[in-house]
């Protein structure tokens, strides 16, 4: 499903050249359970970035779904991002003024999909995350395992093929984060490619394949059922 292909990514900082990642070459199938981590400064949220279509590197090229999206217009990435990549980021990242319902709702309002048919997939939606009691609640009434849990609703709304989730527990109490990894998981098993982001050894060690990263480069691939 993913495939990159000698990934470099460089920032300018202050005048000198930071190499953040280097000659990244990665391949993830349909269906995959990847966890990638790393001390802060290895390149981990980059990485994800650049497999979201939120980042563009430097040199190489990303292979989705058999097509290069590197040499896409922003546009055209920005609408396979929409349609076909959810992400899930810590600090949940959803709109203050809208209730829960509305948040998840969103993307199907940005891709023009009519009112009639947004409503049923809300609705199932809320139902199946735990939230049918708190659909019109805004975010600052929620909490924090209700609000990651709207943010996943809404990464998934448009049935992405593509989970990224950049540290989805670590603004969550061990209780509330628990519960969210399970939501993850069970998306993992109906299908969704999940990748996670994480500094949480026991997070990342539930994936079924556990990605190391040093200083911008994977330093170890490892299958985690064994």
């Amino acid at each position: 499903m993913i495939r990159l292909e000698g990934i470099e990514r460089v920032f300018d900082v202050g005048g000198q050249q930071v190499h953040a990642l280097h000659q990244i070459d990665l391949s993830v199938g349909r269906g995959d359970y990847v966890s990638i981590m790393g001390p802060s400064g290895s390149g981990k949220s980059t990485l994800l970035n650049i497999v979201g279509l939120l980042d563009r590197p430097n040199q190489g090229r990303y292979l989705f779904e058999e097509n290069d999206v590197t040499a896409l217009s922003d546009d055209q990435q920005a609408q396979v991002r929409r349609e076909r990549i959810g992400f899930v980021f810590q600090f949940f990242h959803l709109v203050p003024r809208l209730t829960a319902a509305e948040n998840i709702e969103l993307p199907l309002v940005l891709a023009g999909i009519p009112p009639e048919q947004r409503r049923p997939k809300v609705e199932a939606t809320l139902r199946a995350y735990g939230l049918a009691q708190r659909a019109h609640h805004r975010p600052e009434q929620l909490s924090g395992g209700q609000r990651q849990r709207v943010a996943i609703g809404r990464a998934t709304i448009m049935e992405p093929g593509l989970l990224l989730a950049d540290e989805p527990t670590g603004n969550l109490d061990r209780a509330s984060g628990h519960e969210v990894v399970d939501l993850l998981e069970q998306l993992n098993g109906r299908g969704i490619t999940l990748v996670v982001v994480t500094h949480d050894p026991e997070l990342g060690q539930r994936a079924r394949r556990q990605l190391h990263m040093v200083d911008g480069a994977i330093v170890s691939d490892r299958d985690g059922t064994t």
